[in-house]
C-alpha cells in the first residue's frame, strides 16, 4: 500500500489542508510506561512521529522517524506492524489551520534505552507511568493521548494493568 497522493504533506504549513502522519509510541511493556517527548513546535508532550512523505507507506514513516527523533530502530514485538489507533485533528498553530489525520503505532523499548532527541525539535523526553497520566491536565499531551493508553491497556490480555503482547 502506497500513502494516498492528497494525504502527504507536501509543503509547510498547510498544503494539502490534511495530512496523513504517523505516530509512534514507545513503551516499556514490563510496567506500562510511555516515552513522550516535550515538542517545541506544538508546545505539548507527544509520542514520537512526523508526516508521511510523498509516495512513502506509513509505516516506512514510522521506523523513519524512530531512527531520526530518538537513534533507534523500531522494535514491534508487542503488537505487530499495523497501526493500532487512528485519529482526526483539526490543529491549530502559529501559521494556520490543517487537519493530522494519525495512524498510531506501538514499538516497545526499556526505561533504560539511550535515546539520542532532536534539540531543534524536543524540549526533552521523559518517562510516564500510568498514574501519571491519570493525574495530569489532560491539555499537556495530544488530544487523542489518553483514549489511546485506555485501548491499549482495554487490549491487554488479562485484568492486568500491565500492556502485553
Amino acid at each position: 500500500m502506497r500513502s494516498s497522493p492528497d494525504g502527504p504533506r507536501r509543503s509547510k504549513p498547510a498544503i494539502p489542508p490534511q495530512h496523513l502522519v504517523s505516530y509512534v509510541v514507545v513503551i516499556d511493556p514490563r510496567d506500562s510506561s510511555v516515552f513522550l517527548i516535550d515538542h517545541i513546535g506544538a508546545g505539548v508532550w507527544l509520542p514520537t512521529g512526523g508526516h508521511v512523505e510523498p509516495g512513502e507507506h506509513p509505516l516506512d514513516t514510522a521506523i523513519r522517524e524512530t531512527r531520526e527523533e530518538l537513534g533507534i530502530d523500531a522494535d514491534f514485538g508487542l503488537t505487530g506492524t499495523a497501526p493500532v489507533f487512528l485519529t482526526v485533528t483539526r490543529t491549530t498553530d502559529i501559521v494556520g489551520t490543517h487537519v493530522d489525520v494519525s495512524l498510531w503505532y506501538v514499538i516497545t523499548a526499556g526505561q533504560e534505552t539511550e535515546f539520542t532527541l532532536d534539540s531543534r525539535e524536543f524540549r526533552s523526553g521523559r518517562w510516564w507511568t500510568v498514574d501519571e497520566f491519570g493525574n495530569s491536565d489532560v491539555r499537556r499531551f495530544d488530544p487523542h493521548f489518553l483514549r489511546f493508553i485506555a485501548k491499549v491497556r482495554s487490549s491487554a490480555s488479562g485484568s492486568s494493568p500491565h500492556i502485553r503482547p
